[in-house]
């Protein structure tokens, strides 16, 4: 497969500045897109790599959970983060602060958390319900990062009786946001069922701003899939990379005309494991045992379509130490074989294990 059978494809615009190629954006996920798991993603190809959502309160108010949650790698550019709330005042400050103290080049408003104790709370997917205040949001939040772009992120509604993204895609393009993109769920859906991408196709026919789609893109197929029926100019990716960053290297290949590259050996795997588990120890200044709970539910993921996975993942699961982390990684890598591409996790088990990580919040 290569590029030619994709629709044409350009640049995704962020403002003035910055060009995302490939158009192929790492979704905020809870837990996953701190600036770890973000380097190791954006080498392996993702266009742009969002933050995990932080709180506006928590930012306003100076929680230290969430300012450890907003640091960036030194290099990293361009720095993206996710916002959420739902009081424009405390949102556009926010901005603002991230703009002025952080130096961000791009901000994401969450409108599609589905998780039940924002959503009582009239945030995350609750806010474009309330149209007066979710223009409202989004027009504080555009002022105050200006220059800054802001994107926001959105489901299709609340539930099937009250579905919001139209509303929500013209008031974005109303108040100079740069592109919306929608998850093709509902919040009560939360993660059960199928994306439904025709009615993000359909608000794509209705507004001038870019619609990116995203929903149960587990391997480039999908992608393509969907980008050949919807005609976006882009995908989000979310559940589907977790344990996965290689498909990052798969969808560039595509979009950059080029042979599908072959799917990652476990010796590649286990060094990015190695990798990962390290970058978070330095990252949050942590000890070994801090950094491997933050570890713990990724070893599920990379271990998806290899032989020994169901073993590797029991051991991974209480894994305590460094030393004892080398330990599962050198017994996995002698008894894993890789499986047949027919039988791609992308396509088939990394589905069924992405199922277990709804929580992370794509």
């Amino acid at each position: 497969m290569s590029a030619e059978t994709l629709p044409a494809a350009a640049p995704l615009r962020l403002g003035p500045k910055l060009a995302i190629w490939p158009p192929v954006v790492l979704a905020p996920m809870a837990g996953v897109t701190n600036w770890p798991y973000r380097k190791i993603c954006n080498r392996y190809g993702a266009g742009l790599c969002v933050s995990e959502m932080v709180s506006s309160r928590g930012i306003l108010e100076g929680h230290r959970g969430t300012w450890r949650l907003v640091q960036f790698g030194r290099d990293e550019r361009p720095r993206s983060i996710q916002i959420f709330g739902c009081d424009p005042v405390a949102m556009g400050e926010a901005a603002r602060r991230l703009v002025g103290e952080l130096d961000v080049d791009h901000i994401d408003i969450n409108f599609g958390c589905p998780v039940h104790k924002l959503v009582k709370k009239g945030m995350g997917a609750a806010v474009p319900a309330d149209p007066e205040r979710c223009r409202a949001v989004v027009r504080a939040v555009v002022r105050g990062a200006d220059p800054v772009p802001v994107t926001i992120k959105v489901r299709l509604g609340l539930d099937d009786e009250l579905l919001t993204y139209r509303d929500a895609g013209h008031i974005a393009e109303d108040e100079g946001c740069e592109w919306i993109a929608v998850h093709g769920r509902t919040a009560k859906q939360m993660y059960s069922g199928k994306a439904r991408w025709e009615p993000i196709a359909e608000l794509a026919t209705e507004l001038k701003i870019p619609v990116l789609g995203n929903g149960d893109i587990f391997a480039p197929e999908d992608a393509l899939r969907r980008m050949r029926e919807t005609g976006l100019p882009g995908v989000v990716i979310g559940r589907g990379c977790l344990g996965n960053p290689w498909l990052f290297r798969e969808l560039a290949a595509l979009f950059d005309g080029d042979e599908l590259p072959p799917r990652p050996p476990a010796g590649e795997i286990v060094a990015v494991v190695r990798e990962h588990f390290r970058l978070l120890r330095t990252h949050f200044g942590e000890s070994d045992r801090a950094a491997l709970l933050r570890m713990r539910k990724f070893g599920a993921w990379y271990a998806t379509g290899f032989a020994g996975a169901a073993e590797f993942r029991r051991r991974f699961s209480r894994v305590e130490s460094e030393t004892e982390l080398e330990e599962i990684l050198a017994d996995w890598l002698d008894d894993a074989d890789r499986v047949d591409a027919a039988d791609s996790p992308a396509t088939c088990d990394r589905a069924a294990a992405a199922a277990a990580a709804a929580a992370a919040g794509e």
